[in-house]
């Protein structure tokens, strides 16, 4: 019978792997390759087994006496050699390494933050677990000022431009996000103010712009006391100068854009797609509910208005659009529903009165605002947009509108998968540093999801139990591989085509 692999537990509880043939009933050990106490690097003893196996019989028998088992790992070198391989293809195929200043450091920063997002003194850690050799926690103290200059963020996100594609009047994609930090007091850059999270520490406002895939192309950092409104401009500004771009169309949230915003925009000649904030049934569907007594708006149905601009306006024509989704008017109804039956009982005195836009305080009395809920109610299921983009169909709008979703999911992955929340970072050099670095990641991330289809968060783990090493077994080092699984091959064959094709 050939040879084949056996593991069997040792008296020390590690498991031995061995090379053993079985000849009429009688198993016979060639050679014990090691033992070992954890799967991955059993995983490899038997990846050693394999090759040798693969290889030339003989070989087997070279007279060696075998290693008695010491209870210990085998001695070997491993990496975690499919994930870094990986990583780094996507991080050249995105040219990230051609901003200026840029270096072997601000590429381990990005992919350590990838693999495992902690802090800068513990980046080496990380990479020595990958089986990679880093560099000195001083050499990244040294390095991190380089990374918060102007001439690094302006080039950074001209290199992330590149990979967009950009062209005239190019979608682009803004939304702010907030960071908090453990601390007491503010410090002018980090302040209290509007928190996203619902938090009272100081905070920064962080303005992400991302094409309409979600591609992450600029972030700014603001102070924590700014509004979202004021953060805008600035981030459209530096992007616009830093690309000589002359026209571009921006997507944003209702509440982003002030009418100063709005005619800053205009003024600069640029288009925009805007949420609209319906405070009543508009005109519009008025006069359709009233032509049509008695009916449901169809589902999906999208209203037109024009807004023709007047001789003194100082503004172009814009367009609204609101459409009418059945789901979204059953849910708001659900929730509309609830808060009145809350609002009832705390008029009723059965529970505490909480914030309910439905109750009404007017001294010791306490009253159901019937008119604001059957407002409310009104204009469940109605969304509007706004748009100076005249001679676009409303699909285009509305599509392009809801496109601001790959920027909720880039903010989300930032904070969760790469933790963007610098809770070590004090200085404004160290916290505008660390923002590149996660934009940077951020960019190597959903390169990868793209080009695989899984989550960066499942590439990572998936990929990192796969080793590779040297492994010396009787005095021989054997260069082993744990074998990728289907699925594993898949999508490590997917990222080598994409990046060997240049995108």
């Amino acid at each position: 019978m050939s040879p084949y692999l056996r593991t069997v537990k040792t008296a020390s509880g590690a498991t031995a792997v061995q090379i053993v043939e079985k000849t009429r009933g009688a198993r016979r050990i060639i050679e014990h390759l090691g033992s070992a106490h954890t799967p991955e690097d059993v995983a490899l003893l038997k990846a050693a087994g394999r090759q040798k196996l693969a290889g030339d019989q003989p070989e087997l028998d070279l007279g060696l006496e075998p290693v008695p088992d010491r209870g210990g790992p085998l001695p070997m070198r491993v990496t975690m050699g499919p994930l870094w391989r990986c990583l780094n293809l996507a991080f050249d195929a995105l040219r990230l390494g051609d901003t200026d200043g840029a270096d072997d450091v601000f590429r381990q920063l990005v992919l350590a933050r990838i693999i495992e997002p902690t802090s800068k003194a513990d980046m080496p850690r990380v990479l020595d677990e990958t089986g990679v050799s880093a560099v000195s926690y001083a050499t990244i103290k040294r390095r991190l000022p380089v990374f918060a200059t102007d001439t690094f963020r302006d080039d950074l996100a001209r290199v992330l431009a590149s990979n967009a594609q950009l062209g005239p009047a190019a979608l682009v994609l803004y939304d702010v996000t907030t960071l908090y930090y453990e601390a007491h007091e503010g410090d002018g850059f980090r302040e209290p103010g509007f928190s996203k999270e619902r938090r009272l520490e100081p905070q920064i406002t962080v303005g992400l712009l991302t094409d309409a895939s979600g591609f992450p192309l600029r972030v700014e950092a603001f102070e924590g006391n700014k509004s979202e409104q004021a953060t805008m401009l600035p981030t459209l500004r530096a992007f616009m100068t830093a690309h000589g771009l002359e026209n571009v169309t921006v997507v944003a949230d209702a509440g982003m854009v002030s009418e100063a915003n709005k005619k800053a925009i205009e003024k600069a000649g640029l288009g925009f797609i805007l949420g609209a904030k319906t405070p009543r049934v508009p005109p519009v569907i008025e006069r359709w509910t009233t032509a049509h007594p008695g009916e449901q708006i169809p589902d999906g149905h999208v209203f037109t208005q024009p807004w023709p601009a007047g001789p003194t306006d100082d503004r172009r024509d814009h367009v609204f659009y609101y459409r009418y989704k059945h789901d979204n008017a059953r849910r708001t109804l659900k929730g509309i529903d609830e808060q009145v039956r809350k609002a009832e009982s705390a008029v009723a005195g059965k529970i505490p009165v909480k914030r309910n836009r439905f109750v009404t305080l007017t001294g010791e009395e306490r009253t159901v605002n019937r008119e604001l809920e059957e407002k409310a109610r009104s204009l469940a299921g109605i969304k509007g947009y706004v748009t100076n983009l005249t001679g676009e169909p409303a699909e285009f709008i509305i599509s392009s509108y809801h496109r601001l979703l790959q920027v909720e999911k880039s903010f989300r992955m930032s904070k969760s998968d790469l933790r963007a929340r610098p809770i070590y970072a004090r200085l404004r050099d160290s916290i505008d540093a660390h923002l590149q670095i996660v934009i940077a990641a951020l960019a190597v991330s959903r390169w990868v999801e793209e080009t695989t289809g899984w989550s960066v968060k499942k590439f990572v783990q998936t990929l990192r139990v796969y080793r590779e090493g040297v492994v010396t077994v009787n005095g021989h080092e054997v260069a082993t591989a744990v074998p990728l699984e289907d699925d594993a091959a898949v999508v490590v064959e997917a990222v080598k085509t994409r990046a060997a094709a240049g995108h």
